[in-house]
């Protein structure tokens, strides 16, 4: 099994475990999760969302898959531009999340992971993951599910935070990431889970993969104009397209 970044002692200590852990660790926290969110994103993430769906190109008469939609914060973006029904799926391991993404937003929620997408070939126009890829167990597997389950010319848009590569930037955002957010999270919500959880994701992301390494698992997967643009230094958004049908297949 390829995993996106090395086991995480504190959190695991065999990778077949993984999957139950982590969705674990999501399932006790999942009540508090969107107050616990916020605080990280300083209020600004749900605007975030909605804005970069649009700018990647959702529209009107599409259909959507959003993989590892915790508790439905990126399906709620998207519903603002699909409103039809079905329009608009979102997918995760979690039944405890997915219990709580039923509480905002009347969107069909199926309960799975990412290496096995319960779809059929060609059933999406676009499909978002937000900030969740550091959590798979299988990073090729899982993007070539992705690419399994939408149409030819569908695009794929995935949300991730990236450590910062200098010295400084890492160590500021370690601070606020697994010192402050978990404190403030604890303070809001009253719950350690949800800070357990917070520090839980600093720990993800400064183990996660590089961002070239993403890069080269969507290319070597099949997608073509694959890219990734950086915000603020943290905000990694990834892109590609599955190649239309009949198109020659990306060279490996």
């Amino acid at each position: 099994m390829t995993v996106p970044h090395p086991v995480l002692e504190r959190a695991q200590t065999r990778v077949d475990d993984r999957q139950a852990i982590v969705t674990a660790l999501f399932d006790r926290a999942a009540s508090e999760y969107d107050r616990s969110s916020a605080v990280g994103s300083l209020g600004s993430g749900q605007f975030y969302r909605r804005w970069v769906l649009r700018h990647y190109g959702l529209r009107a008469g599409m259909r959507l898959l959003d993989v590892a939609t915790g508790t439905g914060l990126v399906v709620r973006g998207a519903a603002a531009i699909l409103p039809g029904p079905g329009a608009v799926i979102g997918l995760d391991p979690s039944e405890r999340m997915l219990r709580e993404a039923r509480k905002g937003h009347s969107a069909p929620l199926v309960q799975g992971v990412a290496e096995a997408l319960p779809f059929g070939d060609g059933a999406f126009d676009f499909l978002s993951m937000g900030y969740a890829l550091r959590h798979v167990a299988d990073l090729p597997l899982s993007v070539a599910e992705c690419l399994r389950v939408l149409k030819p010319g569908g695009r794929l848009l995935v949300l991730e935070i990236s450590a910062p590569r200098s010295i400084v930037g890492r160590w500021v955002a370690r601070a606020y990431f697994r010192g402050v957010v978990p404190c403030a999270a604890r303070l809001v919500t009253g719950s350690e889970q949800a800070a357990q959880l917070m520090r839980y994701h600093w720990d993800a992301i400064a183990a996660g993969a590089p961002p070239e390494a993403i890069v080269r698992a969507l290319t070597a997967a099949g997608f073509v104009e694959v890219s990734r643009r950086a915000r603020a230094g943290l905000l990694s958004e990834y892109t590609g397209r599955k190649p239309d049908r009949g198109a020659a297949p990306a060279l490996r």
